[in-house]
């Protein structure tokens, strides 16, 4: 019985195999393209070597930027649909498949592919077809992997799933991927989207920053000058500042997480005791991380950095540098 068992299991693992095979070649083809993608995306996390059959597949890579290169028309200006949205998505899930896989992951790189993204994390609109599609790319890039329900109504439901997932190129922690990243423009991305995107994109891309930050390369990159530096500063201030109003407990943790970081430099450090909020340093922040251990134990360290080295006088009142 069980020798039937595993035969018949073996036979559907089979058949499954033969359908991946025909859906990649399917790619290829535009009038099978949709519903390829579409089937290819659903099951990129149940075949693990998903990502070197697309990879060295002929022709299919060429298909998955020929489906982003055809939405560009629709990005300025603004009239992307739902139904487009949808498709470039799910061709976006498998590039995200590709970037996450360590076989594949270095050639990615070396083809410059995250570029084709950047036009849409250009994007402002705020209409759902065009945050899924800023999602789905910033995905690409920080490797938040989901399961991509463009027409899904629950919203919250949407945003647990996001984040419950296993998280393409910053969640490695690989050099490769970060000195590549710092050659392009993603920093001021995600800056921007960190200033005016959905609670998620701002998330998303704060946790990006928060990547890039953590590789030494990084931050001496950000701290490199005053206008790398202020900018990121003055970016964080205002997320706070918005935070104390709207607080999320998920956006303040990376937001928490990237200053400490900075205060591991010596230049951010300084600039930093004149400029950090004081909403990180009372009890404004007090009731919404009232669970979060994590992040008040980063945010006992932030104060702890700023105050160590620094001059006061007689009552303990810190003094300006000289």
């Amino acid at each position: 019985m069980l020798a039937t068992g595993a035969a018949v299991t073996t036979a559907l693992a089979q058949v499954d195999r033969e359908k991946i095979y025909q859906w990649i070649n399917e790619l290829s083809s535009p009038e099978t393209r949709e519903n390829a993608l579409l089937e290819l995306s659903k099951k990129r996390e149940s075949v693990p070597d998903l990502a070197p059959m697309l990879w060295h597949s002929c022709g299919t890579i060429a298909a998955l930027l020929q489906e982003i290169v055809n939405i560009y028309p629709s990005i300025n200006p603004p009239t992307l649909t739902a139904h487009q949205s949808n498709r470039v998505c799910n061709a976006l899930a498998l590039l995200q498949c590709v970037a996450s896989h360590p076989e594949t992951r270095s050639a990615f790189l070396a083809a410059h592919i995250p570029l084709f993204l950047y036009p849409f994390l250009h994007t402002v609109s705020k209409t759902r077809p065009f945050e899924y599609l800023r999602l789905t790319s910033l995905g690409v890039i920080g490797e938040k992997r989901f399961t991509f329900y463009p027409t899904c109504v629950n919203l919250p439901l949407f945003l647990n799933l996001y984040f419950l997932s296993a998280g393409a190129l910053v969640k490695t922690d690989e050099q490769e991927v970060i000195n590549f990243l710092l050659t392009t423009e993603i920093i001021p991305l995600c800056l921007r989207i960190m200033e005016s995107g959905s609670e998620l994109s701002k998330t998303v891309a704060t946790f990006i920053l928060q990547k890039i930050l953590l590789d030494d390369t990084g931050l001496a990159y950000i701290c490199q000058t005053y206008e790398r530096f202020s900018h990121v500063a003055m970016i964080l201030g205002k997320m706070v500042l918005q935070l104390s109003k709207e607080p999320s407990a998920r956006l303040l943790k990376h937001v928490v997480r990237c200053y400490l970081r900075l205060s591991d430099n010596s230049r951010a450090r300084e600039a930093l005791r004149q400029c950090l909020p004081d909403q990180l340093k009372d009890t404004t922040f007090a009731q919404v991380l009232k669970d979060d251990t994590t992040t008040k134990r980063w945010l006992a360290q932030l104060v702890k950095n700023l105050q160590e080295g620094q001059v006061t006088d007689p009552r303990g009142i810190p003094l300006p540098t000289q």
